[in-house]
């Protein structure tokens, strides 16, 4: 294990998120919104403490190991947390304490989109980017970003792409070097980031409320400017723009790469996980759509519009809102929220579990079907026409009994608390799957819950950023064996 090596590195990576304060700090100034303090001190703090932590190891030049690579992901989203909460716990508005900054700091890196603020409306404008721009970087990976620029400094990045990079293959890269594959998914995340904010801003969004909420709906976070989120705008063609970015962000960005080298399209309808997260998507949508018409809980093109606008923003994980859907009859509330348990696609800024392991798991129970009427049949799990391996199967079996398993653990120690069964099942929920507005107690906000349960959530939302092993392999005694 290379402790001086990841000293170096998360010294470096400290004073690189130092820099990210700075938008902030000249909103700050521009606005004389009174949190320009807030935002030197953090911006101060973040960059003194990474360049001590460098200073030290400057010279050490040793290739990452990928027990090195897990170590500073899990190490830096952690820090990161804690020092991405200084400019919030010092700002005098919201006023928050320390539990809820670092809450509502991993809450916007993790892309969860969690909140324990109220009266958005009425906060420094600078607070309200820095919220955005937390979920932005956030969103595609500090660290994808950094190893396009970590070579640079002398340190390999492929052992870090590997461990932060999201879903059940990790070892496909865009580009044959690891570099240029970092350069090619941010370069994709910023196209579709300025387009999203264009098209805000033509519809009728001030250039701040555009490029802030860009910021969210491609990075699928879910912050807004305003306690109404989406609803505050009102406008069908706001929505209608939100919902096509908030798809195309939940889509594989390897498709988005092809479709760019290739000026293609076709591709995407031969990609079996993409057909199936727009099928569940539809299903969705429709049953949304007839039980609020039915029920005449809106007319029927407010129940189309709210109901497709709610079943996109909670299946992909964003947490927008132009509707409380917890209010809604029937099993609605509960059929979106488990939508969110899908997810996006793998390798997407999405939360959940994925679509390609549901996918899995689902033609491996038609497997093992098909298996009671010919036992000694030699069955394969088939995935766009190609033969899945069986350790990715049991890869995303295992990943599946895991999530399970934390699910139990922190929904009773949530329960224990003191909230009821539906907060608590639904926090636990909307934490793990990075997906924001839950049910209950947390539908709107969750500044209301004991700091306890705020703690066992930071911890659930990094799980999910994570996606569970990256941080548990921490906690293996084999992996601090030499």
């Amino acid at each position: 294990m290379n402790i001086v090596t990841t000293m170096r590195i998360l010294g470096i990576l400290l004073m690189l998120f130092s820099i990210t304060m700075m938008p902030s700090m000249l909103i700050s100034a521009l606005y004389k919104d009174g949190a320009h303090n807030a935002f030197v001190s953090g911006m101060a703090i973040t960059f003194f403490t990474g360049f001590f932590a460098w200073l030290p190891v400057r010279n050490v030049r040793k290739e990452l190991r990928t027990r090195d690579g897990f170590l500073v992901v899990v190490l830096f989203w952690t820090v990161l947390g804690l020092f991405g909460a200084v400019p919030l716990y010092l700002a005098e508005h919201p006023g928050l304490s320390f539990t809820d900054a670092v809450f509502e700091s991993v809450s916007g890196l993790s892309t969860t989109g969690a909140t324990v603020i109220t009266g958005l409306d009425f906060l420094p404008e600078s607070v309200l980017f820095y919220r955005q721009l937390l979920q932005w970087l956030g969103g595609m990976g500090i660290i994808v970003l950094a190893v396009a620029i970590l070579p640079m400094l002398g340190i390999g990045g492929m052992q870090l792409y590997r461990a932060e990079t999201p879903g059940p293959v990790k070892d496909n890269k865009l580009t044959p070097r690891i570099t240029e594959t970092a350069k090619a998914l941010w370069y994709i995340y910023l196209s579709l980031t300025v387009a999203c904010a264009g098209a805000y801003w033509l519809a009728g969004m001030t250039l701040f409320d555009a490029i802030s909420h860009s910021f969210a709906t491609v990075a699928i976070g879910g912050f807004s400017t305003h306690d109404a989120s989406m609803g505050y705008f009102d406008s069908a063609v706001i929505e209608g723009i939100c919902i096509v970015f908030m798809l195309i962000s939940a889509v594989n960005y390897s498709l988005h790469f092809i479709a760019w080298r290739e000026r293609s399209l076709k591709h995407y309808l031969f990609d079996p996980e993409f057909r199936f997260f727009f099928f569940l998507l539809g299903i969705t949508v429709l049953t949304t759509f007839i039980v609020l018409w039915a029920t005449e809980t809106y007319s029927a093109d407010q129940s189309l519009r709210h109901g497709l606008f709610e079943v996109v923003s909670v299946a992909t994980t964003t947490g927008f809102g132009v509707a409380d859907f917890s209010q809604w009859p029937s099993v609605l509330p509960f059929t979106l929220f488990l939508a969110a348990f899908v997810g996006g696609c793998a390798g997407s800024t999405g939360g959940g579990m994925k679509v390609v392991r549901i996918l899995l798991i689902l033609k491996q129970g038609i497997r093992e079907i098909k298996r009671l009427v010919h036992p000694s049949a030699i069955i394969p799990v088939k995935l766009g026409g190609r033969s899945v391996p069986d350790r990715v199967i049991e890869a995303v079996w295992g990943f599946f009994s895991v999530y399970l398993m934390l699910f139990v653990v922190m929904l009773i120690g949530l329960l224990a608390t003191g909230l009821d069964q539906v907060t608590a099942w639904s926090a636990v929920g909307s934490a793990l799957n990075n997906l924001g507005p839950g049910l209950g107690e947390v539908a709107s906000h969750y500044g209301n819950i004991p700091d306890v349960a705020k703690w066992i959530l930071i911890i659930a939302m990094l799980l999910g950023r994570l996606e569970i092993f990256t941080l548990l392999v921490l906690f293996t005694p084999m992996f601090w064996r030499r």
